[in-house]
């Protein structure tokens, strides 16, 4: 059986005199003035570059699926309701990452202890950073699981600080245990590297909140997920397949569709070749009508292309997959380094601006 999907390409910095033939995407920053539309029957993958000018003609022979793919790319992302605040998706926003874990991959367990990280997470906020992602156990490859109460009892004192200060909290889990506490604790979202797979409770304490909750793509366990992951077509269509499953699952489990974030998972199961494919068809995930979370600061693939930095020397390897992210409309981009980041998309989108008003 054929499946469409339809990939937002030739990014432009400006719609200014282009009229009809440049569309926003997913109602932010970026502007697309073509789309790759991609066929898959079984192993077969074709695909063909169409202005956007002319894809409304064509939209016909797309089919249901096509015109899905279209509205969705298309239209507007709600703001994120996070308890007391609101994060307008009209733009990149900036996630903090705070791991309260003794073996975490990017900074040896350096947050372990609750005041550093609630430290951390405060001078995040001051920096820009929209939401701070507090983990308790550390999905790093070849990190071992970690027992839910430990894993409570790590994050709830971050949780709860950080909340009271009126910042918006993600707890990153896997554990149902650990979810319903955090919300307890003030916890306004949840962001799940299982996709809800983990832990078959997950879904019931998640049904009975309003948070949002993002499900990540993965593939395998953090045990195990780098050891020679291989994908049987091309991995771009796997993930998005694997996430447009997952989001019906959480749907038809009671969780509303328009609090569900998605993630393809950089470096969860996947080979250098694997991420940076995914890096550069970012943008085809819009077509699940979902906000788009990036998270790949720090990560391996950016040692491999860089003589082995270590993850505290890959800062400019960060930034550069933040801004490709950004000019596909990521709405979040998870990261380490706030600071620099937001700067670094403060510029972005004033290149964007004034582009906007040039004449």
């Amino acid at each position: 059986m054929e499946r469409v999907y339809l990939r937002p390409t030739a990014f432009v910095d400006s719609p200014v005199g282009l009229d009809e033939a440049a569309q926003r995407l997913a109602g932010g920053l970026t502007w697309f003035s073509a789309v790759e539309i991609i066929r898959r029957n079984g192993a077969t993958v074709t695909r063909e570059f169409v202005p956007v000018g002319d894809i409304g003609a064509r939209l016909p022979e797309l089919g249901e699926a096509g015109g899905i793919a279209w509205q969705r790319l298309t239209e507007p992302r709600a703001p994120l309701p996070l308890r007391e605040r609101t994060v307008p998706l009209d733009q990149p926003q900036v996630m903090g990452i705070v791991n309260v874990t003794p073996d975490s991959f990017s900074d040896a367990g350096k947050l372990s202890e609750a005041a550093a990280a609630i430290d951390a997470g405060h001078a995040m906020a001051a920096a820009g950073a929209a939401i701070i992602d507090v983990g308790g156990e550390s999905t790093r490859p070849g990190a071992q699981p970690v027992w839910e109460g430990d894993e409570t009892e790590r994050v709830t004192p971050v949780v709860r600080a950080l909340a009271t200060a009126g910042t918006a909290v993600s707890v990153d889990t896997r554990k149902a245990v650990v979810m319903a506490v955090a919300l307890e604790a003030g916890a306004a979202m949840i962001n799940d590297v299982s996709a809800l797979t983990f832990d078959n409770r997950s879904a019931e304490v998640l049904r009975e909140k309003t948070c949002p909750v993002v499900l990540m793509h993965h593939q395998g366990s953090p045990e195990t997920m780098q050891q020679n992951p291989t994908y049987d077509g091309p991995v771009l269509l796997e993930v998005y397949d694997w996430l447009e499953a997952r989001i019906e699952a959480a749907v038809a489990a009671g969780i509303a569709r328009d609090r569900i974030v998605i993630d393809p998972g950089i470096g969860f199961g996947k080979n250098v070749q694997h991420n940076l494919e995914l890096m550069n068809g970012l943008a085809l995930f819009h077509g699940l009508g979902c906000p788009l979370l990036l998270g790949a600061s720090r990560k391996r693939t950016i040692g491999a292309l860089s003589n082995e930095a270590p993850p505290d020397q890959r800062l400019g390897g960060s930034l550069t997959l933040a801004l490709k992210a950004a000019e596909q409309g990521a709405q979040i981009i998870r990261v380490h380094d706030v600071f620099e980041t937001v700067q670094a998309l403060r510029v972005w989108r004033g290149l964007r601006d004034a582009a906007l008003t040039a004449r």
